[in-house]
C-alpha cells in the first residue's frame, strides 16, 4: 500500500500552508543561479497541488513572496515576476481542469501591473471552481496584515459602526486577508528552517507544524501525503486535556 492509501479521508485537514523555502540554496549547490531554483521550484508546486487535489484537501496556501523578499537583488526579482505570469499562463488548463479556484493574499498594489492583470485574470476565470481554493501569498507580511486589520477595526469605532466591546477575535478575524478562507491545520516548511518567517501569524495559532530537510525544488508528492499522515497521528487538544476530547 501506498502513503496516501493510509490516511484517513475523514481526518483531513481543511486547510495546509506552505512555507516553500530552499530554492536559492538549491541552485547554488549546483552552481547555477538562484532563479534556477525558483524555475525548479514551479515544478514542486504542481506536485503539492495535484497531491492536494488527490487527497481530497480543500485549501492550500503557498508563501510565494513576503515583503521582505522585495530586498533581493532587483534582477532575482524581475525574474520571479516573469516567472508568476509565465507559471499563471501554463497553470490555467491545469486549474480549469481539476477545479481550482485560485486566490491571492498581501499587498497586491505592489505587484508590477502586469503581474496584476494576469492575477486577476486567473482569478476571475477560476471564480466558480469549487474542488479546491489555491491562495498564493504574494509581497505578503504577517504583521503588515495585522496591522492592517486593526487600522480597519479603529476606523470602524471612529465611525461609530463598531463599539469597543464588540472587538472580538471573530470581527479581527474578519478583517485579516484570510477572512474567506478557514484557518490552517497543517504548516509544512520545506529546507530545514524552524522558523515561521512572517506567515499567518494569527491564523496558525492551532496548527500542526511540520519541517522537512529537503529543499523546495525536491518536494513531492509523497512528502504531502506523509506529512497529513503524520498529523494524523497528533492529538489535537486545542488548550483541553486528551480525556476531554
Amino acid at each position: 500500500m501506498s502513503t496516501i492509501d493510509h490516511i484517513d479521508k475523514n481526518k483531513l485537514p481543511q486547510h495546509i500552508a506552505i512555507i516553500m523555502d530552499g530554492n536559492g540554496r538549491w541552485a547554488k549547490e549546483k552552481g547555477k543561479l538562484r532563479i534556477f531554483g525558483h524555475q525548479n521550484g514551479v515544478k514542486a508546486v504542481r506536485e503539492a497541488l495535484e497531491a492536494t487535489i488527490q487527497v481530497g484537501v480543500k485549501h492550500l496556501t503557498l508563501y510565494a513572496f513576503s515583503t521582505e523578499n522585495w530586498n533581493r537583488p532587483r534582477l532575482e526579482v524581475i525574474a520571479l515576476m516573469e516567472l508568476l505570469v509565465s507559471s499563471l499562463k501554463k497553470e490555467i488548463k491545469t486549474f480549469q481542469k481539476n477545479g481550482v479556484r485560485l486566490n491571492a493574499i498581501g499587498d497586491l498594489s505592489k505587484l508590477p501591473k502586469n503581474c496584476q492583470e494576469k492575477l486577476q485574470e486567473t482569478m476571475d476565470m477560476t471564480a466558480h471552481n469549487t474542488n479546491c481554493v489555491l491562495t498564493l501569498a504574494l509581497s505578503y507580511s504577517s504583521q503588515e496584515e495585522i496591522v492592517q486589520a486593526t487600522k480597519n477595526i479603529a476606523e470602524k469605532v471612529l465611525k461609530g459602526e463598531l463599539n469597543v466591546d464588540e472587538i472580538t477575535t471573530e470581527v479581527f478575524q474578519q478583517n485579516l486577508y484570510t477572512s474567506n478562507i478557514p484557518n490552517p491545520d497543517l504548516l509544512i516548511r520545506t529546507s530545514g528552517e524552524y522558523r515561521i518567517s512572517n506567515f499567518l501569524l494569527w491564523q496558525i495559532a492551532y496548527a500542526e507544524f511540520c519541517f522537512l530537510d529537503k529543499m523546495w525544488p525536491e518536494f513531492e508528492q509523497e512528502d504531502l501525503f506523509k506529512a497529513i499522515l503524520d498529523y494524523q497521528q497528533r492529538e489535537r487538544r486545542f488548550g483541553k486535556t486528551s480525556e476531554q476530547i
